[in-house]
């Protein structure tokens, strides 16, 4: 099979390359989804994150090596198998990030990429439903909402908040990031809309785009140093297909950088243990991994939330009423309503925290909730200075990487998770949140709020990540970067990375919005060079 372009991976970024390379007709183009197809009902419902997270059916269910940072414990990485890829399973949430992150980029070296240079792709790729701003875009296939959910818990917190001096934000995704408020979704008429469902659904009846599911990349074909295509696994046949123009690996910051050390692409040293030819010694592949951890703590409340609202089969009965008739109610609620981006201390220039408040709690995510009504603070530093790096493990496509995150491994990031968790309870005990709380389920009493080394045990011991794997694929031009600024792998012809891993540094909040970006940026690059 003969394409122009091929793009491995229906995700976040693949997803909107493939609308856009498509777009003209000019080009054939063919995209490759190791998952299925988006049709389990689940995904499209806003709360279905529950059905699908740790579902081997739409989810790769990595777990990290035990970690040091964590006293030693592994826990979930859930990345997303499906069309759609992670956005298909995440929590709805939409955050572009600070605009200080992308200009950090182009500081780098990373021409073409400070905020001045992305915003218009922020904006091209959304239809905002909130108030006309001149940073927010209209009419994009990305359906940008804001809440519409309610919880008096959820709003009392940020009330208090406000109350301690942090301003109310009413669009942290303006040109200040910082204050109090409630989250932005991806959904539309209380559906998720996933970067399938905005950017692949219109484009599916182009007779130039050929998109093939349950199939597995294996890796690249490799004429000397040109990347002339895939290899591919689908049901028990694997078929070999080949670009004309480049291929884009589109695979996230797990499967783009595996791919590439299966192809011979990676650091000499550790592709020749396992047995595979070097085709381009890039130290680089699989290092720079960043990822958000969160602590969760958890406040006994006498307000209702999931927790109660979901004891009993007639409970149940009547949630799924509301959905069907008025698309409202739990089953259209994000991950989290509630957010902050909040400085934990006034000498920095941004907010270096960031909250997820959520009306539900429970001892580890995707677990059933607690028997008692309780809402979570959660809260995590935006821009870790830790990272942690991908090994392989075999040279065959069907073993994992082994993921070491290395999280907590700096001061300052000990000190920043400590002092968020602080500020976490300093919210909690203000008014008016501190009469609607019975008690602190977590941290709890034991945890003494002027005992550093305490605090940092428990967020050792019970935290986890917020899944915002990136960075392994760095973009930029000093020794340790994989692709150039036009996201080109170094050394290597007809190869670009285009997805979260191409970060030279973790963008301030949830990645699926610089994603998104990041594929609306990779396609005006590589339809320019085309011409």
């Amino acid at each position: 099979m003969d394409f122009d372009f091929i793009i491995v991976g229906a995700g976040s970024a693949g997803c909107v390359l493939a609308n856009r390379l498509s777009a003209d007709g000019r080009y054939q183009v063919a995209l490759f989804e190791a998952g299925g197809k988006d049709s389990y009902p689940w995904i499209h419902i806003p709360v279905g994150y529950f059905k699908t997270m740790g579902n081997p059916a739409t989810d790769w269910c990595y777990r990290t090596e035990p970690d040091p940072g964590l006293n030693g414990r592994a826990i979930n990485w859930p990345r997303g198998k499906v069309l759609g890829g992670s956005s298909s399973i995440n929590g709805l949430l939409y955050v572009r990030g600070q605009p200080q992150d992308f200009d950090q980029w182009r500081q780098l070296g990373n021409v073409g990429w400070s905020w001045d240079d992305v915003m218009p792709l922020f904006r091209r790729a959304e239809n905002w439903e909130g108030a006309p701003s001149a940073v927010r875009g209209t009419g994009g296939p990305l359906n940008v909402s804001e809440g519409r959910l309610t919880r008096p818990v959820i709003d009392a917190w940020v009330d208090a908040a406000e109350g301690l001096g942090y301003k109310r934000n009413d669009d942290y995704n303006g040109e200040d990031q910082e204050g109090v408020g409630h989250f932005q979704m991806t959904m539309r008429n209380g559906r998720r809309c996933s970067s399938a469902t905005a950017f692949l659904k219109p484009a599916r009846g182009r007779s130039n785009l050929h998109i093939f599911t349950g199939a597995k990349t294996l890796g690249l074909i490799m004429e000397g140093r040109r990347a002339a295509g895939i290899r591919v696994r689908q049901g028990d046949r694997v078929i070999e297909a080949r670009a004309r123009c480049e291929v884009v690996l589109s695979a996230g910051s797990l499967g783009s950088p595996h791919i590439m050390m299966l192809s011979g692409i990676g650091a000499a040293s550790e592709l020749a243990a396992h047995g595979i030819e070097v085709v381009q010694d890039l130290a680089g592949v699989g290092k720079n991994l960043q990822d958000h951890l969160q602590a969760r703590p958890v406040y006994k409340t006498t307000q209702s939330t999931i927790n109660s609202e979901t004891r009993h089969p007639l409970q149940y009965v009547g949630i799924a009423l509301e959905y069907a008739l008025k698309r409202s109610g739990p089953m259209a609620m994000a991950a989290s309503l509630g957010t902050a981006f909040l400085k934990t201390r006034p000498e920095l220039e941004t907010p270096d925290i960031q909250f997820h408040l959520q009306p539900f709690s429970a001892d580890k995510p995707g677990e059933g909730t607690h028997s008692f009504s309780a809402f979570t603070a959660s809260v995590l530093q935006l821009r870790p200075e830790s990272t942690g790096h991908l090994q392989l493990t075999s040279s065959s496509p069907d073993d994992y990487v082994a993921i070491h995150p290395n999280y907590l491994a700096t001061k300052t990031d000990c000190d920043t998770m400590v002092a968020g968790v602080r500020i976490a309870r300093a919210v909690c005990a203000a008014d008016p949140v501190r009469s609607m709380i019975t008690e602190e389920y977590a941290p709890g009493p034991a945890v003494d709020d002027g005992d550093d080394d305490a605090i940092l045990e428990w967020v050792r011991n019970t935290a986890t990540t917020i899944y915002h794997p990136t960075g392994t694929c760095k973009m930029g031009t000093d020794k340790m970067a994989v692709v150039d600024p036009r996201l080109r792998v170094h050394g290597i012809e007809g190869l670009r990375v285009a997805d979260a891993s191409i970060m030279p540094v973790i963008t301030s909040g949830n990645t699926n919005a610089p994603a998104i970006m990041i594929g609306e940026k990779a396609s005006e690059m590589i339809l320019e060079d085309a011409l």
